[in-house]
């Protein structure tokens, strides 16, 4: 019993001096993006992936091939980083006999990966990220 207890004392004192969440910091893809309007909550267009993608970390979505995507905002190239987009992909499921359409996941992804499908309108304002 008082073996127990030292064990539990041990990994409590353990716990307090390594904390098991840290933060990870990531730097911003860019400082800049383009959107329809001040908080980028509009959709610009319609877009179908081309192929999939794997998420690279926490800030991109997956993406499969054949699948609709709602993108809100570009990301402005700042030297190599290559063109991301913002989007939302759209779940569509069965509950039932009753169909429902809600949003999905959002996130970033390259906008190599997709084609266009429909402009709703203009990405012309530039937004800080």
């Amino acid at each position: 019993m008082t073996q127990s207890v030292y064990l539990m004392i041990l990994l409590l004192c353990l716990r307090l001096m390594c904390p098991l969440a840290t933060g990870i910091f990531m730097e911003n893809l860019t400082s800049k993006k383009l959107c329809t309007d001040d908080d980028c909550v509009y959709t610009i267009s319609l877009a179908r992936a081309e192929e999939d993608y794997n998420a690279s970390d926490c800030r991109f979505i997956n993406i499969k091939k054949g699948q609709l995507i709602y993108v809100y905002s570009k990301l402005m190239n700042e030297k190599d980083s290559g063109e991301f987009w913002a989007a939302n992909i759209r779940v569509d499921s069965f509950y039932g006999e009753q169909y429902e359409d809600r949003m999905g996941t959002v996130g970033y992804f390259p906008s190599s990966l997709v084609s266009a499908q429909h402009v709703y309108q203009e990405a012309n304002k530039t937004v800080p990220t």
